[in-house]
């Protein structure tokens, strides 16, 4: 899913926990501006405020129990609470570290209070058909505001949330919004705007909206969605919700936007890039570049294994974290191995869709408070970016949007479902949704919806998987060009198969096999979650649009 995050039971070859945990010390302080090819050096904390992250609070420690793996998700250690103060168990761990027989386990865990996974403690009714079953998940994935404790990751929220659930026991960016479409249709308006009040003081603290509300989350962001949340608390007068939100929107834009004045061509900064004409579109990032948190020991095997400088492929694994699509053979090199990442040389054609909304959406907001120089200004933003994605982004030979490869200027040649993108937000013309369209039938289409790239890869983001949310871009955005056949073919395909491992394990998971019946969705850096926040929402909306897609 969602997000990057864990750890699958492996142990870093070659490295031993006390060389690496002098190896994670050092870089655990400082790689926030650590150069890529062609990039502008970056400044060391761009966020109006700091939270350390575990890494940072006691690092010999916490890099001893990744890289040692004593707990075989790596995400364990990161949401574990610390029961006295960071730096008096710091200091406790380098007092007894060295003594004769001393138990790293069990050290953590006289010190810790551990996390406990979200599904732990709910059982299905399997009596309940799947629209119940999905209306008594809501309380079980709704977390209370609360005040974390010393050394938490947690990052505080003033309302209650809706966490995607399994070991995911935080809000998650771009999750929300497909969550928030089935509270929309339960009838849970108070939840909406909890949500979407949330994510305002999440800007207003940080300047941008975090990939989750953990400290280790802090230095990325995920699509951004923003504003189809906010649009979703007035349905039939979106204007009206972008205008009492627009200081939030128009500082979520800022944040995506940092550094694109003055930028030469052919170079980047941050999370733009100028291509060679001068026209700026964006691109995935992260303002560290260092192993993440939750992931700590694969990402030191994965650098060691790139053979590129360290800093470098710590940035793209992060930079593909904060796109969602973590991982997918879109992001690498060649095609088909994760050491290949190369997320940042990348211009995407779903991030430069949504911002496209995003400025669409601000220039609503402006007209509405009446503030017409704003209004002028993002009608001219969303027209330049939106004939810059016709240029760079659109392959006219295939009949379909492709990602971008800025170093290289050429296309990547490596579509998939983000191709539909641009028909979600309305940039695509007529003429080419159609042929979009088109493309999506014969080669994403598949026996249970359609297939997150064609491309089979032993990552979570490829063949043979499909995800709910991906299920809606496409289900919504060929609706909005008139090709409803086709939306509705994928919504019965998809709820078939939601439906089908519903009656079957009395469960809704995270992503899904589209393709055959051979076994569930694999892939990815744990295992599959049950829950689940996104995959729920899209069902509701699926079956309030296509009524008959409803079973008993």
């Amino acid at each position: 899913m969602t997000q990057a995050f864990a750890a699958p039971p492996h142990r870093c070859p070659g490295f031993s926990v006390v060389a690496a945990a002098a190896v994670a010390a050092s870089l655990a302080f400082g790689a926030f501006n650590a150069p890529a090819n062609a990039e502008v050096l970056v400044a060391a904390r761009p966020t109006a405020v700091y939270s350390a992250s575990p890494s940072e609070l006691y690092p010999e420690l916490f890099a001893a129990v990744q890289l040692g793996q004593v707990f075989k998700d790596g995400k364990t250690f990161v949401d574990a609470v610390p029961k006295t103060s960071p730096a008096v168990v710091a200091a406790q761990y380098r007092r007894e570290k060295d003594r004769p027989g001393f138990d790293l386990s069990g050290f953590v865990r006289q010190h810790f209070n551990l996390p406990q996974d979200n599904a732990d403690t709910y059982v299905s009714d399997r009596s309940q058909s799947l629209t119940q079953h999905i209306a008594s998940l809501w309380p079980h994935l709704t977390q209370q505001p609360q005040k974390p404790g010393a050394g938490s990751s947690l990052l505080p929220l003033p309302g209650s949330y809706v966490v995607p659930g399994g070991r995911f026991r935080e809000v998650y960016y771009w999750d929300s919004y497909f969550t928030m479409l089935g509270l929309l249709q339960n009838g849970k308006p108070q939840a909406l705007r909890d949500m979407v009040g949330n994510f305002a003081s999440l800007i207003d603290r940080y300047g941008h909206i975090p990939n989750g509300n953990r400290s280790y989350y802090l230095s990325r962001s995920q699509p951004p969605f923003y504003f189809k949340m906010v649009g979703l608390l007035s349905t039939q007068d979106e204007a009206a919700a972008y205008a009492r939100y627009l200081p939030q929107l128009r500082r979520e834009y800022a944040f995506w936007m940092e550094g694109a004045n003055g930028l030469k061509p052919g170079t980047a900064h941050r999370r733009v890039v100028a291509l060679v004409d001068g026209s700026v579109l964006n691109r995935y990032y992260d303002d560290r570049a260092v192993p993440r948190d939750e992931s700590y020991a694969e990402d030191v095997a994965l650098a060691q294994k790139s053979g590129r400088a360290a800093a470098e492929a710590y940035r793209d694994v992060r930079a593909a974290a904060e796109s969602g699509w973590d991982f997918s053979s879109r992001w690498f090199a060649d095609g088909k191995t994760l050491a290949t990442i190369e997320t940042t040389a990348i211009v995407p054609v779903d991030l430069n869709s949504l911002l496209y909304g995003l400025e669409n959406a601000i220039r609503l907001g402006c007209e509405r408070v009446q503030d017409t120089a704003c209004s002028n200004d993002f009608t001219q933003r969303a027209e330049r970016r939106r004939l810059a994605v016709q240029k760079y982004l659109w392959n006219e030979a295939g009949g379909h949007y492709v990602d971008y490869q800025w170093i290289k200027q050429q296309q990547t040649g490596r579509p998939g479902a983000a191709t539909l993108y641009p028909l979600f937000v309305g940039l695509a013309e007529p003429a080419q949704a159609a042929r979009v369209a088109d493309w999506t039938g014969k080669e994403l289409l598949k026996p249970h919806g359609v297939v997150t790239t064609p491309i089979s890869t032993n990552q979570q983001w490829d063949a043979p998987n499909g995800w709910a949310p991906l299920q809606w871009i496409a289900v919504e955005g060929l609706r909005r060009y008139g090709q409803d056949a086709l939306a509705h073919e994928i919504a019965t395909r998809w709820m078939g198969k939601v439906q089908q491992v519903y009656g079957s394990s009395g469960k809704l998971v995270e992503k899904y096999n589209v393709i055959d019946n051979s076994g569930e969705a694999g892939g990815g850096e744990y295992v599959l979650q049950d829950g689940f926040g996104w995959t729920n929402g899209v069902a509701m909306q699926l079956m309030t649009i296509y009524p008959e897609l409803k079973r008993p």
